[in-house]
């Protein structure tokens, strides 16, 4: 029998903060590598359903390392987001800014734990945005979607990887 796969959640809490929830059948460790190793990180963060294409992928994952992510959607001129990492604890916390290039004056705060639970990790992300505004202009941009479909993909990474 197939193992059920996992739902993502997604709270809003107050008028400026998102929290995004996984659980992730594989260890810690190989969660966290997927999200900070730029070779991984390609397998999955951009949705495949929009048909974007990771142009590049940087990260310094330590702190005061910086990190880029270019994308190129078919129809559309290619965009980035960067960021600064401000705490980073191998396989348990990333905090970290991040900044979508067209909105450099939105920085928004992000905070990921990776909380070990046996062989399964519990993911948590809390996203706090720089205005009420900012995070609505998030929501209607059709994040929640693209997000939800990411997490699905960085699921199956972990399990191709041995997760």
């Amino acid at each position: 029998m197939a193992e059920r796969k996992s739902e993502t959640t997604l709270e809003q809490k107050g008028d400026r903060e998102l929290v995004i929830t996984r659980l992730f059948n594989a260890p810690a460790r190989m969660v966290f590598e997927a999200w900070t190793q730029p070779e991984l990180v390609r397998r999955w963060w951009a949705p495949a359903s929009h048909e974007v294409a990771v142009v590049s992928i940087e990260a310094d994952v330590r702190v005061g390392g910086t990190w880029r992510y270019v994308l190129k959607p078919k129809q559309h001129p290619q965009f980035a987001f960067y960021g600064e990492y401000h705490e980073v604890t191998p396989h348990t916390r990333l905090r970290y800014s991040s900044i979508f290039e067209p909105f450099p004056d939105l920085p928004t705060q992000t905070t990921v734990s990776f909380e070990a639970r046996g062989e399964q990790t519990l993911l948590t992300s809390s996203e706090l945005y720089a205005s009420a505004e900012a995070l609505k202009m998030a929501l209607e941009s059709g994040m929640e979607h693209g997000m939800r479909e990411t997490m699905d993909q960085l699921d199956e990474l972990v399990q191709s990887l041995g997760g």
